[in-house]
């Protein structure tokens, strides 16, 4: 590629010669951004494809520009960009000397490069470019091993790690030009709330999807790109059928305990294969799997685990459609808003309890050395059966793990439960998305 092919390219990506489109603000994660920039680290922003990370990155953009720095001094590279015709990290060397020829940096430049997995061997290029504080560096991908376990050899102690979700539910409320300002913001929009949350469940929180009309259109052609860009060509599998069966299987699975061997016999599959494309799910952020928990680390290895999808818009548009079995569903959105958590305070494990007795609570939450607390997702509590059945496995995990306070998560049940010296909050969904995680 010639200088002037590059710097057309970078220019249609850059704020030099014209103001770029922001989209909506997501403060969480510019906050976040802001806290780590202050640091003379490499920074690193990993998540699902699609989640929104170029246009928080573009906000960031805007953020040190309006704050004084300038923009000729900030240069953001997309790799996905088609127009990159060559490969490898001498394009990286050639795009960043094109800069400073084109553009005149005047303080040290700070580089925002987007999709760096494209580059294979970037790794090596980042290092040699810190230690020489050529630049401030910000990377991102959508593989979470490539820029964990390659950056964390070669960077031991010279990188901050960042994960961006999709849309926590606040902030597609946000998306959707719903405004909440404190518990007044809330009076009478009770069925306004509902409704979006219904939205949210079935299409799920892609950035992208939530501002189309062509909702399942755009899920379809995400899930495409994560299986030919992020599986098939990287990890170089050539039995792409087998690969898709899993997913489809995991996609219409969501909550269910599974072990290998049961997948292996479920889909006449090699455990190997089965072991080696859950990995890949998992790296590619399209699943999550979840331990059972026990003190013993064998026994949760042993256990099997539940897996939970990035998104319910993908559950429904790719897997086998079962947005009748909202509870499902509604359990997936509480184990990602989790997770959101997690992301929060990397001292956050989560698992699920499980006794011999099968009585099941869905999610285990340990601070540290501590089990703080316990949450249960029931859609439905006017079902006295159902009810009873849900306290009780509740109970029995409070008092196994001596907790003396537990959330069961519902459709529209609220209130509270004693259960001999234990408390049982009862939280609608709604209520509990916009309290916990924002």
């Amino acid at each position: 590629m010639t200088k002037n092919e590059i710097i057309q390219i970078l220019d249609d990506w850059n704020f030099w010669n014209r103001d770029q489109k922001i989209g909506v603000s997501r403060p969480i994660y510019i906050s976040k951004l802001e806290s780590l920039f202050s640091s003379n680290q490499v920074i690193t922003i990993m998540g699902p494809r699609r989640a929104g990370k170029s246009f928080i990155i573009r906000q960031m953009i805007k953020r040190l520009i309006n704050s004084g720095y300038n923009s000729k001094d900030i240069m953001h590279v997309n790799f996905e960009d088609p127009r990159f015709t060559e490969s490898g990290v001498s394009l990286l060397s050639k795009i960043f000397e094109t800069y400073r020829e084109y553009i005149s940096a005047q303080n040290t430049p700070i580089l925002f490069i987007d999709e760096i997995q494209e580059i294979e061997g970037f790794e090596k290029w980042v290092r040699m470019m810190h230690e020489l504080s050529k630049a401030k560096i910000i990377i991102s991908g959508s593989n979470a091993l490539l820029l964990s376990r390659e950056l964390g050899t070669l960077l031991t102690g010279r990188h901050l790690d960042m994960e961006v979700f999709p849309l926590s539910f606040g902030e597609f409320l946000s998306f959707n030009n719903i405004s909440l300002t404190g518990k007044l913001g809330l009076i009478g929009r009770e069925s306004e709330i509902k409704g979006a949350l219904r939205k949210y469940i079935e299409y799920g929180s892609f950035p992208e999807v939530v501002l189309s009309e062509q909702k399942k259109e755009i899920l379809l052609s995400y899930f495409e790109d994560v299986i030919t860009k992020d599986l098939l060509r990287r990890f170089k599998i050539k039995k792409a059928q087998d690969l898709r069966t899993i997913v489809k299987y995991y996609l219409s699975n969501i909550s269910a305990p599974s072990t290998f061997k049961s997948i292996e016999r479920s889909l006449d599959m090699s455990i190997t294969s089965v072991k080696s494309y859950t990995g890949y799910l998992e790296q590619a952020y399209l699943v999550f799997s979840l331990k059972r928990f026990s003190f013993k680390v064998k026994e949760q290895e042993k256990s099997p685990r539940k897996i939970y999808a990035i998104d319910t818009g993908l559950c429904n548009a790719v897997g086998f459609r079962f947005s009748e079995n909202y509870g499902r569903l509604a359990e997936n959105v509480v184990f990602v808003a989790l997770k959101r958590k997690q992301n929060l305070n990397p001292n956050i494990e989560l698992f699920y309890w499980k006794d011999i007795h099968h009585s099941e609570v869905d999610f285990v939450i340990k601070e540290g050395l501590k089990v703080t607390s316990l949450i249960q997702v029931c859609w439905n509590m006017q079902d006295e059966k159902t009810r009873n059945r849900e306290l009780r496995s509740l109970h029995k995990g409070m008092k196994d793990l001596n907790i003396t306070d537990a959330t069961i998560v519902t459709d529209a049940t609220e209130g509270e439960e004693k259960l001999n010296g234990h408390t049982v909050k009862i939280v609608p969904l709604w209520k509990w998305l916009l309290a916990e995680v924002g």
